[in-house]
């Protein structure tokens, strides 16, 4: 399997490269030449898996420069019941008929992206360790990114972490979780800005290939195809709870703002997973919602960027989304470069709704959207907690908010949960008037010392701190 960028390079690479590397040299994201099928007699073969078995089969379906014992070895250290705390590692929770929540929260920092994070982890050490080399991971994050990839490579050898976040935007526990760690080889960086700050700075180094290449720069962010393969793996093993036969379909409801998590359910797709649609859910930031609508993708500024109480989709440019569009323009690399190297940069949107390829956006792909906000997050927060028992988190909240909108008959719509409510005490509380629960080793943590650098959104200043800070 060797993987081309959605912007036209004509050089292939092997896994373990765009491991390493992130974004392609040209500034696109990297995709396999093609999406491995899976036909009914594989699924039936994969439906009784253990999960860290199901996703050594996904991902040697797209690895083949890894021995194939040593992957199998690395899946099994990941998803073990000791790190996720389950033996199902995503179980289905029962809303009512037709309707499931897929719990992917169990992890160290209890957010959904800890079922890539840990992977990337065991992946960066050991292939860094074969090669002898070390690694600096720069990379973003809204919200549970940032904890879930330093908690993933602290003590890591060969690997140091530099995370942008934006100042004052996250909530007082993610804060806490990541500016608590103390270990040396992880350095966080409070961005005086909004998320999409920290996301084009991260891509500006990226593309300092000059800088790149003399400071061995890798990302974490679901740029990286390997964080976003990994994901691929719980769309298969929500199925496969859900359902009794691989006859019957799906649909998937993702809250969503760098699209990523849905991202990776459109891949399970296309490799002929029965999906019927993939909800995606935003919040008050709706540049997704407003596409899946008219056709018009439109950036929105930084003074424009909503901060709401469901922080982790405040994003208004969707780096994932590109990988979609190169899909939807029958991946032609030129075409897309024009959209997101071009347009974007000069005029802050593009317009497919005059394209034919966007009338095959929903009977094609799947792809239907709507938006959640403050108000609709807290009305489902409270009555999924009066009604059902069940407490979720406000991004959960917005997918349950839009799932509703789409079920279907006969087809059985899974929400993914994306935190547990501790992550954002605040809104549950102005919801039910009472405080989430927390796991006890998490007890105190916004009173632990904190480390962290503040700095104004400038790549320059970021790059003088990774030189400084890699001597």
């Amino acid at each position: 399997m060797l993987y081309l960028s959605t912007r036209g390079d004509p050089q292939r690479r092997h896994f373990c490269d765009i491991l390493l590397e992130g974004l392609a040299p040209d500034g696109g994201l990297y995709l396999p030449e093609h999406y491995p099928q899976v036909d009914a007699a594989l699924l039936a073969k994969w439906r009784a898996l253990p999960y860290a078995d199901l996703a050594f089969e996904v991902l040697s379906l797209y690895i083949d420069d890894i021995p194939a014992d040593d992957l199998r070895a690395i899946c099994r250290k990941t998803y073990s019941q000791e790190v996720f705390g389950t033996r199902e590692i995503v179980p289905l929770k029962k809303l009512h008929e037709g309707l499931y929540l897929e719990a992917l929260s169990n992890g160290p920092t209890l957010a959904f992206k800890d079922m890539a994070m840990q992977l990337l982890g065991n992946l960066f050490e050991y292939e860094l360790a074969r090669r002898g080399e070390q690694l600096n991971i720069l990379g973003a994050t809204s919200g549970d990114t940032g904890s879930a990839a330093e908690y993933a490579m602290r003590g890591k050898r060969g690997v140091r972490v530099f995370m942008l976040s934006p100042h004052g935007r996250m909530s007082a526990f993610q804060q806490a979780q990541m500016f608590s760690l103390q270990d040396e080889n992880i350095h966080n960086i409070a961005v005086d800005g909004v998320f999409d700050d920290c996301q084009d700075i991260v891509k500006a180094v990226s593309n300092d290939l000059t800088f790149k290449r003399r400071y061995k720069i890798g990302t974490v962010n679901s740029i990286n195809w390997a964080r976003l393969l990994a994901q691929v793996v719980y769309y298969f093993a929500g199925y496969f709870q859900a359902t009794a036969t691989n006859a019957e379909k799906v649909s998937f409801a993702v809250p969503s703002g760098n699209f990523g998590n849905v991202c990776a359910g459109h891949v399970a797709r296309m490799m002929g997973l029965p999906i019927e649609r993939l909800v995606v859910a935003t919040n008050e930031n709706d540049v997704l919602d407003e596409f899946f609508r008219t056709g018009v993708y439109r950036v929105r500024a930084s003074a424009d960027t909503h901060e709401t109480s469901s922080p982790s989709m405040d994003i208004s440019k969707a780096s994932n989304f590109e990988r979609f569009v190169f899909d939807l323009l029958g991946r032609d690399g030129e075409r897309t470069r024009a959209l997101f190297g071009d347009a974007l940069a000069q005029g802050g949107r593009f317009d497919l709704s005059a394209d034919p390829a966007f009338a095959q956006v929903a009977p094609r792909y799947g792809f239907v959207s709507g938006k959640s906000t403050h108000a609709d997050r807290l009305a489902t927060i409270r009555d999924t907690f009066d009604r059902l028992g069940v407490m979720i988190d406000p991004h959960t909240a917005d997918a349950l908010k839009v799932a509703r909108g789409y079920l279907q008959a006969g087809v059985s719509m899974i929400v993914l949960e994306t935190a547990l409510p501790i992550k954002f005490a605040q809104t549950i509380v102005e919801a039910l008037g009472r405080e989430p629960d927390r796991p006890a080793r998490f007890q105190g943590l916004e009173q632990l010392p904190r480390r962290v650098t503040l700095m104004i959104p400038d790549a320059i200043a970021v790059q003088a701190y990774i030189s400084q800070n890699c001597r």
